[in-house]
C-alpha cells in the first residue's frame, strides 16, 4: 500500500477539511400557521405539508 514520501503539513491538511464543517438546518415559515419548520417535512404545531394535513392531531 503506498505511503507518502513527506510528511503533510497541519497547514496543508487543514486546507483540504475546509469544508467538513457543521451546518444548521434550513428552516422556513409554515405557510398555514406561520410557525418555524425544517425544510421538507410536516409542521409540527399544524401538521400541514404542501398545502395538505398529513399528520392528525390526537384526540385527548
Amino acid at each position: 500500500m503506498p505511503n507518502p514520501k513527506r510528511k503533510m503539513s497541519k497547514s496543508r491538511r487543514d486546507k483540504r477539511r475546509t469544508h467538513h464543517k457543521a451546518v444548521p438546518p434550513t428552516v422556513g415559515a409554515c405557510p398555514n400557521c406561520n410557525e418555524m419548520k425544517l425544510a421538507h417535512a410536516a409542521c409540527k404545531s399544524c401538521g400541514y405539508y404542501n398545502g395538505r394535513r398529513i399528520i392528525e392531531e390526537a384526540e385527548a
